[in-house]
């Protein structure tokens, strides 16, 4: 790893990651530092794992149906398989994440970024500094919970894509996307 870089990106989702390979193509020297997992909110806690559940909830209709269709089907569900299918999935994507970054020269550095300083930043787990022409910040987002009296009782999508068992029923606070589709 290199202490001077044409482009520094901090933060490992999609546009991270899209940012980091496309300045990698034209020839730059570029640094994509990630403090959790590479492949961001939409591949690790968000759109993916939501569509595993979806497609998941989908097959009891199916399985009820199917005798009207000639089918004959005895189908148990089991939370935990699917969590840790869930699991390999949202690996194996990431791992493509890697992939491509490697396959553009790309250093992929696993550590929480501050920036320090006009064209710095500093990686806190190593306590060291990078330079860099340009510092691209593609952070994303995360799930808020309110200032709020109970608030402390609630849990975030991030929770709620990990249950160790699958609860009985829930309550969704919110409008958004996500709280639409786990809804």
């Amino acid at each position: 790893m290199s202490d001077i870089y044409d482009l520094i990106v901090i933060g490992g989702g999609s546009g991270g990651v899209r940012a980091a390979r496309m300045a990698a193509t034209y020839g730059a020297k570029v640094a994509l530092i990630e403090e959790y997992r590479y492949g961001g909110t939409c591949v690790i806690r968000g759109c993916v794992p939501k569509k595993l559940f979806v497609y998941a909830s989908g097959f009891s209709h199916i399985f009820e149906t199917a005798a009207n269709f000639g089918w004959n089907v005895k189908a148990d569900f089991n939370w935990k398989t699917l969590l840790e299918n869930k699991d390999k999935e949202i690996e194996r994507l990431e791992n493509i994440y890697l992939n491509i970054l490697e396959n553009w020269k790309v250093d992929a550095i696993r550590d929480k970024a501050i920036i320090a300083g006009p064209n710095e930043v500093r990686l806190l787990k190593q306590d060291k500094v990078l330079r860099g022409k340009h510092i691209l910040i593609a952070t994303g987002a995360k799930p808020f919970k309110p200032n709020i009296k109970g608030a402390e009782l609630g849990i975030t999508s991030n929770e709620a894509l990990n249950f160790k068992t699958l609860p009985k029923s829930i309550l969704i606070e919110g409008g958004g996307y996500i709280a639409v589709e786990f809804a």
